[in-house]
């Protein structure tokens, strides 16, 4: 009898440690399933990751060139001309006259920033030409902006939102 019940215990022994071993991670297969998920979203969240940092890459610039316009009006209204500045109005207005801005600084990996021409007393045209990573962006490309606050881009219309 001591025999047979000591048959029963270890049965039940070997029983519950077949019961922990099971439960205790996952198969091969699970994890496979979880790695393919994972996968699957990766690769439709990235795409859509990289056009939103493109989106924000071009308002940043957009909102550069409002800032520079503001800076050539008040330049216009000391010097009544956008061609010069300076002490004295001496000076001739070039993209090197451009005041060194925090928004230059913050788009300067993404656009470079500056005049399409010298500008006349009259008339001015700000750029803002992707480089960079945001060379990628064909929607969009080169954003400009004149004197008479017209917006422009060189593919689409709806880059200034």
């Amino acid at each position: 009898m001591g025999t047979q019940m000591n048959q029963e215990r270890t049965t039940q022994r070997d029983r519950r440690a077949r019961s922990v071993d099971r439960s205790g991670g996952f198969t091969l297969i699970e994890l496979m399933i979880v790695v393919a998920i994972v996968a699957i979203l990766a690769a439709v969240a990235y795409p859509s990751y990289q056009t939103h940092v493109q989106k924000t890459r071009r308002a940043t610039a957009a909102a550069c060139l409002t800032e520079l316009a503001q800076w050539m009006e008040r330049n216009y209204t000391t010097c009544l001309s956008y061609s010069l500045t300076g002490a004295g109005c001496a000076t001739a207005v070039t993209s090197a006259q451009l005041p060194a801005l925090q928004c230059r600084t913050d788009v300067a990996s993404s656009y470079a920033l500056s005049f399409a021409a010298n500008p006349t007393a009259t008339a001015y045209t700000l750029r803002a030409v992707p480089q960079g990573g945001q060379v990628s962006d064909t929607r969009c490309g080169t954003l400009t902006l004149t004197h008479q606050g017209a917006k422009g881009a060189a593919s689409a219309t709806g880059c200034w939102n």
